[in-house]
């Protein structure tokens, strides 16, 4: 039989998959690392079941004890499961830019999270690293892995994930991309595949706001370089002592925008669903294309799933609040457009000869034509005017009733401009709209010309 002992032992051994439409343009052959193969959907779990294992072979983590950490959710996330599986408590320290589908899932196996605010220093005692540290030192029998200075992080990488890759490619990796955080997956896994071939390049992505590339070029710590910023998994405000800038050749930023759009673009043109960093490193790969060539192969180690970011990147109205998709025209928008809101009707009782003469002091080429408070039907100046030339005058005083066409569609105010095709043709020239106080309005090809 097949099988695993637990979930633990599914770690690792994330396929490549090749990207086409995404890296048009590129070069270079470019594979994927997935590493939302691993059970928790995210590369953390490698260095967070390798900082577990090595706390409790040092005696730092007792059986029955608490497992601290601050944590952006993946690496809680891996945490979590292997505190599940070898009966530990759990507390996270997060802070509020995550997701909150991280924070539930966090919840889910069984973590206390603990949310803190993003835009404080390290050293303010609210900031999330603070916290963490506090709590260890209060919580009796608990152990604050500290993902970013621990170097099981980077340690776990050099043993499982560059040999990995090493061997999948059969040795003709030619540059190792990947997005930078607290930098043990690049450091780990470029540090073995350095030594393997001393002239692979290694590439972080980092992100606008964060200090590692120019501390990278200068040796300069910069407080200026540090502002707030979207992208999360990558880029920092600290230099955590994982990141071992002598193995990283190349530092590339890319900015929240493209990060996000690229990662839709992922889900959309290549089939994978992937977390915000990965769209930044596949950017940050597409910013640097002129420096590869068709001989090379590129690999790029992503972090997440895209599930993670449901409620954020994969959001319409997510991205357009930032600015990072066009907000598309809405009824909402076409009606707040219109210079005049004035809403002229007819009742069935009403003859030929007033709708013509309404059409005409208003200046207007349909109207619906209303019982009581409901719309029965309509009235176009191609109706009015094909009866009056077929009919004598004598004629005009028959009830509109007589020759009305359907009611006008009713579409809802937040209907988006693109879909407004399905209702308006060349027969039917207009629609109804109800506004929030529930009062009826018409939007017409002329309010729609206009608003275009």
């Amino acid at each position: 039989m097949d099988f695993r002992d637990n979930i633990l032992e599914t770690i690792g051994n994330t396929p490549l998959v090749r990207l086409h439409k995404v890296v048009e343009g590129i070069p270079a052959l470019v594979l994927m690392k997935v590493e939302t193969f691993n059970p928790g959907h995210s590369i953390k779990d490698r260095m967070a079941l390798k900082m577990v294992v090595d706390a409790e072979a040092r005696g730092d983590l007792s059986p029955g004890g608490t497992i601290i950490e601050c944590t952006s959710g993946n690496t809680g996330m891996g945490l979590a499961l292997a505190a599940a599986v070898k009966g530990y408590k759990c507390i996270f320290t997060t802070t509020d830019k995550q997701s909150k589908e991280k924070m539930d899932m966090l919840r889910a196996v069984g973590a206390e999270v603990i949310v803190c605010p993003t835009n404080v220093e390290p050293e303010d005692p609210r900031s999330y690293y603070s916290v963490a540290r506090r709590l260890s030192m209060e919580i009796p029998n608990s152990y604050w892995c500290n993902q970013y200075d621990n170097l099981s992080n980077r340690q776990a990488h050099y043993e499982t994930t560059g040999p990995e890759i090493w061997e999948q490619t059969d040795g003709k990796v030619t540059h190792l991309v990947v997005g930078v955080g607290t930098g043990g997956t690049i450091s780990g896994t470029g540090k073995y595949l350095k030594e393997q071939n001393p002239n692979i390049k290694v590439w972080g992505i980092d992100t606008f706001g964060s200090v590692f590339k120019k501390y990278h070029e200068t040796g300069e710590f910069d407080p200026k370089e540090i502002y707030p910023y979207i992208t999360e998994g990558i880029g920092e405000d600290i230099l955590p002592k994982n990141v071992d800038f002598g193995v990283i050749d190349y530092f590339e930023k890319v900015s929240d925008k493209d990060g996000a759009l690229m990662a839709r673009r992922l889900a959309r043109e290549e089939g994978l669903l992937l977390g915000y960093s990965a769209g930044s490193a596949v950017a940050g790969l597409a910013q640097l294309k002129d420096k590869l060539t068709k001989d090379d192969v590129v690999v790029i180690v992503i972090h997440d799933h895209g599930s993670r970011y449901v409620g954020k990147v994969y959001n319409d109205d997510w991205m357009r609040e930032r600015g990072f998709l066009e907000r598309e025209l809405s009824v909402k928008d076409i009606l707040a457009m219109k210079k005049s809101r004035q809403f002229i009707t007819l009742s069935t009782d009403d003859t030929v000869r007033q709708a013509f003469n309404l059409m005409k002091e208003h200046d207007i080429s349909q109207m619906p034509v209303m019982d009581g408070d409901e719309m029965v039907g309509s009235i176009t100046e191609t109706a009015v005017l094909s009866y009056l030339l077929e009919n004598p005058l004598g004629h005009a005083e028959k009830k509109v009733s007589a020759i009305m066409g359907a009611p006008f569609p009713v579409v809802s105010i937040d209907l988006p401009f693109s879909q407004l095709s399905k209702y308006v043709d060349r027969t039917i020239p207009a629609v109804m709209v109800k506004d929030k106080a529930g009062a009826l309005h018409i939007i017409t090809k002329y309010d729609i010309i206009q608003a275009v």
